[in-house]
Formats: C-alpha cells, sequence, structure tokens
C-alpha cells in the first residue's frame, strides 16, 4: 500500500500544474501533505485515509502527494488542484492573502487539555552549554520553513520582545533547515546552535510533550529529550486548520467534514498518525479564527 502511495507522491508536481477537475466530476480525492518530515513516514501516517475515504465520499480513489516544503502544498491549493490539506496558520495565512476564496477552513484540533492552539519551542543541545535564551546572544539560530507559523512567523515576531532587539542583532546567524525534523536534526548535528519547532506545550518536555514534531521524532527513534534542552516557548498560536478546496461541491465538503469529524472515535489510531501525537478531536473554525496569524503574516512577510 505504501507502494501505491508513493507512486501517487511522484506526480506531486505534474498533478500541480493541471486543471482541477469539476467538482461534481470528482473521481480522485487529492490531498496535500506538507513537508518537513521524512516523506515515507507522511505517506505512511497518511495511508489510512487513502483506505477508508473513497467509501465515506464516493470516489474512486484517493492520492496522496507529500510535498518538499510547506509552499509546495500551499501552492496546489491556490490552483485548485488540491482537495484538502492540512495547515499550520501561516500558510493558510499565505493563501488568504493571496486569494481569500481558494480554500476554506472547516476544522481544527483540540489538545488534550481543551485548548485550540500550541506553541513554537526553541531547543539546543544540552551538551552544548547553552541553558537559557540569553545565552544564544551571538550564537545561530536555525528556524524550520519559511512558511511555518511556529519554525519562523511566530518567533520572528515575538523573539524581538524577550531579546529587547532585532533577532538580527541578538543572533549572530540565523537560517533555514528544511523543515521541522530536520531542523532538529541540524542541531544535534551543531550546524544551529538552536531551533525553533513546535510542541503542544501539554504534557512533559522530556516526553517531547503530548503532540507536536518533537513528540513525533521521540516516537520515531530519532531524538532523545535528555539530548535537548528547551530555551524559549512562544505564546499560544492557534492551531493549524484543516481546509477544503472551496470550489469543491457542497455535499462533498459535507460528507468530508462529517468523516473528519468521526475519525477520533472511529479510528484513533489514524488520527493520531495524521496528527502527529494526542489530541482531543476536532472542533469548526473560520477564517475569522486566523484574523491575528493573518495581520501578523501581512506585516512581517507580505502575502
Amino acid at each position: 500500500m505504501i507502494k501505491k502511495a508513493l507512486l501517487a507522491a511522484a506526480s506531486f508536481a505534474a498533478i500541480v500544474a493541471a486543471q482541477p477537475a469539476a467538482a461534481e466530476d470528482l473521481k480522485d480525492f487529492r490531498i496535500g501533505i506538507l513537508g518537513g518530515e521524512n516523506e515515507a513516514d507522511r505517506l505512511r501516517n497518511f495511508q489510512c485515509m487513502t483506505e477508508q475515504l473513497p467509501e465515506a465520499l464516493g470516489v474512486e480513489k484517493v492520492s496522496l502527494f507529500p510535498a518538499a516544503d510547506y509552499d509546495g502544498v500551499i501552492q496546489g491549493l491556490l490552483g485548485g488542484t488540491l482537495d484538502y490539506a492540512e495547515l499550520g496558520a501561516s500558510g493558510y495565512a499565505k493563501i488568504y492573502l493571496d486569494n481569500p476564496e481558494a480554500v476554506e477552513p472547516i476544522l481544527t484540533t483540540i489538545q488534550t487539555d481543551g485548548s485550540t492552539g500550541y506553541h513554537s519551542v526553541m531547543v539546543a543541545r544540552k551538551d552544548s552549554g547553552i541553558a537559557s535564551l540569553a545565552d544564544m546572544k551571538g550564537k545561530k539560530l536555525g528556524f524550520a520553513d519559511p512558511d511555518s507559523t511556529s519554525g519562523y512567523l511566530v518567533p520572528s515576531v515575538t523573539l524581538p520582545k524577550d531579546i529587547g532587539m532585532p533577532v538580527g542583532e541578538f543572533f549572530s546567524e540565523t537560517g533555514f533547515g528544511g523543515g521541522h525534523e530536520q531542523l532538529v536534526l541540524e542541531v544535534l548535528k551543531g550546524t544551529f546552535d538552536a531551533g525553533t519547532t513546535w510542541a503542544s506545550g501539554v504534557g512533559d518536555f522530556n516526553d517531547g510533550y503530548t503532540s507536536g514534531n518533537l513528540r513525533k521524532m521521540v516516537d520515531k527513534g530519532l531524538v532523545k529529550m535528555d539530548d535537548l534542552v528547551e530555551l524559549w516557548k512562544s505564546p499560544l498560536i492557534p492551531n493549524g486548520p484543516i481546509v477544503v478546496r472551496s470550489s469543491m461541491d457542497a455535499d462533498m465538503k459535507t460528507k468530508f467534514k462529517a468523516f473528519m469529524m468521526a475519525l477520533p472515535e472511529k479510528d484513533p489510531a489514524c488520527f493520531s498518525a495524521i496528527q502527529g501525537g494526542d489530541y482531543k478531536g476536532y472542533t469548526e473554525v473560520n477564517p475569522e479564527f486566523y484574523e491575528a496569524i493573518i495581520a501578523a503574516r501581512k506585516a512581517k512577510i507580505g502575502s
């Protein structure tokens, strides 16, 4: 089954360039998967969707399209060649600022403590001698991806308040790690002195929290939390949205939303796999839920 998904992934570039099918003729439901994690793992996590959605939606098949980075999925959604994706708030803001009618945010996750937000966290190697944010002055900081909310937008906006000066003046250098998973690996390798990634902020840091990139890396055996130290945590960030193509048939949207709402109880393993950790379930959202992030992105980056 993974091989079939890999074959679908190989045609990502082609589908981004293709014209979207008319909604009433939709036979292949196309899922965009953000970059930042090993491709085989992303395909494996979403495999359950390819098995269950055809019957639920009445389509012939479901195809997975894992992009190399965040922008690959964003462009697919803007072009109408993807039907559903799970985005960070900043990625959604980028789409909204380009074309507010391209996608509809319909759901977001609920953390185990009932909140609908998460955090950006800055981590460093425990044996680096860096134990606090102040220790990072004059050091090299890594961000995850230019379109990541927690990996770039939020830290770039909120860190100056905590360090008392612009990011470019406090750190000797900044750069991008090529996604959340790769960023943490680069921190462990010493490419960056510290890096920003995402975590629920719920539970114990020593476990990688209840969900987020650190937790996924712990579960996959890629990192031991004993090797890391947390230097900084952002204010709460709105959980990213599940979005669907706005031009999709209304009945298809209703069926898809119902499937997703039922998923946490119907198939907890699938729900946990696609979300990357422990969550309570989903709740409805609309564009207004992301107004602050849209404004922050517009002010900091533009579209």
